[in-house]
């Protein structure tokens, strides 16, 4: 499922407190995804306009992406935040067990301070762009998205050797800028469908393992940290169970540009 940066611009999609509504893509609240709450709200945040500065592209359009519509049984895995000393190497070792396929959306400032523990080992990983300091990227003007952007991209490239086409802004928050700069970097913009529950199944881990297991569907954006608070635990430590029960019924773990790729939405290169 995908929206355009035009129609965002325009008011297709409004987010205001605590709803979403708009015309064509989402017509109501009662048609969100399930996983859309309180707690977590995919697009939100404050100033960001998108008309600050007369930057507009030649195309008009911004793809941004929390499902992607297909028949084909594929899902992403995707991790947040990282790298860091505690989770990702972790990350890593169970994805190489069970030869899993994920897309890291890094942090600039920690690629630059971590890189060592991810030095020869996102071979069949993706790494996309999650802003230089996790700063709330709706607050922010064009250019100071822009500067968080090409920072991150230049620290991705330098460190792993892999061009980043894919950015997701911290804790899902849009705005007019964040559109503008990652079209003008040639950036698809990704969100997410499922999201562990760390904190709800504190106490039950393997409630969160079926919680993921039994919810994701064809076309499914999963995410999970490999940085922060203790609870990633809960995910991080029964990450083979899920990628076993996730593919037991019958659905295969691909990277998220491998997904994009399959599904509706156009996809830049």
């Amino acid at each position: 499922m995908g929206i355009s940066r035009r129609g965002l611009l325009r008011g297709t999609l409004l987010a205001a407190g605590g709803a979403l509504a708009g015309a064509g893509t989402v017509a109501a609240a009662e048609r969100l995804p399930r996983w859309f709450g309180p707690d977590r709200q995919p697009i939100g945040g404050g100033y960001a306009p998108g008309s600050d500065r007369n930057i507009w592209a030649d195309d008009g359009q911004q793809t941004v992406t929390w499902h992607v519509t297909t028949d084909q049984p594929l899902v992403a895995l995707t991790f947040d935040d990282g790298p860091g000393p505690n989770y990702t190497p972790k990350v890593l070792d169970a994805l190489d067990a069970h030869e899993c396929p994920a897309t890291f959306f890094m942090v600039g400032e920690r690629v630059q301070q971590y890189h060592q523990l991810i030095d020869g080992r996102l071979d069949r990983h993706e790494v996309g762009n999650h802003t230089w300091n996790h700063v709330d990227l709706a607050e922010q003007d064009f250019d100071g998205v822009t500067s968080q952007l090409r920072r991150t991209h230049a620290a991705i490239v330098k460190y792993t050797g892999k061009t980043p086409r894919l950015m997701r802004p911290p804790w899902g928050h849009l705005g007019g800028s964040t559109l503008l700069a990652a079209n003008a970097m040639n950036y698809n913009v990704a969100l997410w469908s499922h999201q562990m529950r760390e904190k709800f199944y504190q106490k039950d881990p393997a409630g969160n393992v079926r919680y993921i297991v039994e919810g994701v569907r064809p076309g499914a954006v999963i995410l999970a940290h490999d940085y922060g608070d203790p609870l990633r635990l809960v995910t991080i430590d029964h990450l083979g169970e899920m990628i076993e029960g996730i593919r037991a019924r019958g659905l295969k773990l691909v990277t998220l540009s491998e997904l994009l790729a399959v599904g509706d939405q156009p996809i830049r290169h």
